[in-house]
């Protein structure tokens, strides 16, 4: 957990607004090279606010699942509007090699912002095609102080998915969710906007459930990052968080209308051990370089992500 603690401090100082934390430009990430399953994420701090591609793919290893690669186009305040105009996600993404792309921007409640919303997604949604992939859609949750836009802020993100035939990661649903099981349970952190440990951990989980079709029950509390640090959450919390995942995630399970990982993948892709996790680089063919601006922001501009 000293890992959480060391972020969470960084985090506290940005707000502040030490100079350190000017926002840079993020790297246009390498395509992926190894046999498992490749997924771009294209966000912002929703997204790598401890570093969430790191938890999912640790939750993958630690689920004896085929091998999972990540990588990120993910810069503070952006939305999918301003991604498209920088260019560097459309650079990330004709690289090719992904099998999933994940779009994500703020929760989008306002019709203005669900408008754009859509239409970005639809325009991203080209591109993705193009090198074989498939859209997907990380739904996000309103600031904490506007609990009420949680219907329209989740309605959004179905819509956009709906409107490329893409998959859907309800993590907003399945923060309703949690707060309805344990209303205790410290899903933002100390900003009311950006997720705690707990929030990513349940994040992660609905992404698993989703991309995998396998329950998130049972998944460890503590997850070995393959960059050899922890992640972890205490061990009740994960079990009200893994029933909330999987509560939302049960329909599409159920129907299968996304496909698992061993349809998206190469066949002879090695499954991910928890007792040899992190993968050898023999076994990725591969670096993994996520770059993430953590903590790169001293802010967030509502009117981007309202």
């Amino acid at each position: 957990m000293r890992v959480i603690r060391r972020q969470s401090v960084s985090l506290i100082a940005c707000v502040f607004g030490l100079t350190a934390c000017t926002p840079q430009r993020a790297m246009i990430p390498s395509a992926p090279t190894g046999p498992g399953l490749h997924v771009l994420f294209v966000g912002n701090s929703l997204t790598y606010v401890n570093d969430l591609p790191a938890i999912f793919e640790a939750m993958a290893d630690s689920g004896h699942q085929r091998l999972l690669e990540t990588r990120a186009v993910a810069k503070p305040d952006y939305s999918l509007e301003d991604h498209w105009n920088d260019g560097d996600a459309r650079a990330a993404i004709a690289k090719g090699g992904w099998n999933v792309v994940v779009l994500q921007q703020g929760p989008s409640s306002l019709e203005t912002s669900r408008a754009l919303l859509i239409d970005y997604v639809r325009r991203f949604d080209d591109p993705i095609r193009q090198v074989g992939a498939r859209t997907a859609l990380y739904q996000v949750w309103p600031t904490s102080d506007r609990a009420a836009d949680f219907p329209r802020a989740n309605e959004s993100y179905r819509l956009a998915a709906d409107a490329v035939h893409g998959i859907l990661f309800p993590v907003g649903e399945a923060w309703l969710a949690a707060q309805r099981i344990d209303p205790s349970i410290p899903l933002y952190a100390f900003d009311g906007l950006h997720p705690s440990p707990e929030g990513s951990y349940l994040a992660a989980l609905v992404m698993y459930a989703t991309l995998y079709s396998r329950s998130p029950l049972g998944l460890p509390a503590s997850l070995r990052l393959r960059n050899g640090s922890s992640f972890g959450v205490d061990g009740a919390v994960a079990a009200t968080l893994q029933a909330a995942a999987e509560q939302v995630t049960a329909a599409s399970r159920a129907q299968r209308w996304v496909p698992n990982a061993g349809g998206l993948q190469k066949p002879d892709a090695p499954c991910a051990c928890a007792a040899t996790s992190p993968p050898s680089k023999a076994a990725l063919k591969t670096t993994r370089k996520v770059p993430v601006d953590w903590p790169r922001h001293s802010g967030w501009k509502a009117t981007r992500i309202t």
